[in-house]
């Protein structure tokens, strides 16, 4: 009886080394994201409106969220980039927007753009991915225009 116990208390501390060992073996480093004081400034009535046209019904509660309000603005004014590249600048990795889904989730009735403006456009309207580590490049298809999300980090 005694071993029995012995080996169920062994066991025990065995398990719980391992918990400790596995909780403290890896430092993790967080980045943090420097904002510009540009994010304090009102919304514009051209962002404004490419807000509403992707959230509908939900656009007060994005508005009403002040850090994701925050993270818009951000993402809109300072981390997005839409540019024209010549054909010998073209060779960079790139993802077509013909390959990005649409971001309908709150406005079912969303569309692609069928001709591209490039002050009308609204890449929120596109499920890109807003939050990289490093610079993402999208083609507009059948144009020389590129939208750049530039990372949060940066």
């Amino acid at each position: 009886m005694n071993r029995f116990l012995l080996r169920i208390i062994m066991s025990f501390f065995l398990l719980c080394s391992y918990g400790v060992i596995a909780q403290t073996a890896k430092n993790v480093q967080f980045n943090s994201v420097n904002y510009t004081p540009n994010v304090n400034a009102p919304l514009t009535t051209n962002e404004l409106n490419k807000i509403k046209e992707v959230y509908q019904d939900h656009t007060q509660v994005m508005l009403n969220d002040e850090h994701q309000l925050k993270r818009l603005k951000h993402l809109l004014r300072n981390r997005l980039n839409i540019m024209r590249l010549d054909k010998k600048d073209k060779q960079r990795n790139y993802i077509p927007l013909s390959e990005i889904e649409l971001f309908n989730y709150y406005n079912p009735n969303l569309k692609r753009d069928l001709v591209f403006d490039m002050f009308g456009f609204n890449p929120l309207k596109y499920n890109l991915n807003f939050f990289p580590t490093e610079n993402m490049l999208y083609r507009i298809d059948g144009t020389n225009y590129f939208i750049q999300v530039k990372s949060q980090f940066q």
